[in-house]
């Protein structure tokens, strides 16, 4: 019986995010105020007023992610909230969960995301990628109607999220494509998503050594709490085998649904989804349907508290 915290990223997103928190925890503020002292500009500002196409930029949307979700773990360590013995991080998560293993330094962090959002979005020019949701289709088929719509171009699932909702990127065309080959191949929905880089995809490839060259300056020290990376279900301590782990990540699929079966396996029960958004959470109780689960949220004073209660149960179950 142990507890496990998951770590969100983009798409999670939303103008007037963790409103609620900050109001109740000066923490909130003051961590954004910290991000805000290394980007140059007010990230809370953008957060709480948008416009929200400025802040689903995604060198824009990193950093705030980042910043939501560090904020909210200050605010659960703040109210005496147990360490985890397991971290994830879905995407962009999985650098949260480094600065919340004290493995990296929040303002490296920072800017370090800016960065990797803007080598993400020199890789493919503006409204050449894309990304598509597929709905209750199996794995093999969705493979299948990517392969057949590819065309000499790139579409290629990319985030197996949860049995049967997996997301595909690449080429914007082939993307498309591929979008109507999962329908007639019997898909329940197959939609674009509204972002403009085909993140984890094979398009990524020059952004990933950009981010690599970058990456040997950064200092990591050995995560406090091990975290499972979605590359390759693995936990890594090393700071070759993090660096590794965090430049293969963009391009190549997001293994959400293995992770969070792994860290089950490894007996995890209560899962808490620290930051907005509430996705992970959603995914969690599509992944597993089992009685002892419990997948919950912190991204408000009463979630906050839910979450606090049931990690105190956990302690002394």
């Amino acid at each position: 019986m142990s507890l496990a915290f998951v770590f969100p990223g983009q798409g999670s997103q939303s103008v007037g995010m963790l409103k609620a928190l900050a109001a109740a925890a000066p923490v909130v503020q003051q961590t954004f105020d910290e991000a805000s002292g290394v980007l140059g500009y007010d990230l809370w500002s953008l957060c709480q007023q948008g416009p929200e196409s400025e802040l689903g930029a995604t060198e824009k949307t990193q950093p705030a992610m980042l910043a939501a979700g560090v904020a909210t773990w200050r605010v659960w360590l703040q109210h005496g909230g147990p360490m985890p013995v397991a971290m994830a991080g879905h995407s962009l998560g999985e650098y949260t969960a480094l600065v919340c293993s004290r493995a990296l330094d929040f303002r490296v962090a920072v800017d370090l995301v800016r960065f990797r959002g803007q080598a993400m979005q020199r890789a493919v020019p503006l409204g050449e990628g894309a990304m598509a949701a597929v709905l209750g289709l199996d794995d093999a088929e969705l493979a299948a109607a990517c392969h057949e719509a590819a065309q000499g171009q790139v579409v290629e699932p990319v985030n197996f999220n949860a049995p049967g909702q997996v997301v595909i990127a690449g080429h914007a065309a082939a993307v498309a494509r591929a979008i109507e080959a999962a329908k007639l191949r019997g898909a329940k929905r197959a939609m674009a998503l509204p972002v403009s880089v085909p993140s984890h995809s094979s398009l990524m490839i020059g952004a990933s050594d950009q981010l690599a060259e970058r990456l040997v300056s950064v200092d990591l020290a050995m995560p406090a709490v091990p975290a499972v990376y979605t590359v390759d279900v693995q936990t890594h301590r090393s700071p070759d085998g993090i660096r590794r782990a965090l430049r293969e990540q963009l391009f190549k699929p997001v293994r959400w649904a293995d992770t969070v079966r792994a860290m089950i396996a490894s007996g995890a029960t209560t899962f808490v989804e620290c930051g907005p958004g509430r996705v992970l959470t959603s995914l969690g109780k599509r992944i597993e349907r089992r009685p002892e689960l419990r997948m919950l949220a912190i991204d408000d004073p009463d979630s906050l508290a839910a979450a606090l209660t049931a990690a105190r149960e956990e302690q002394h179950a």
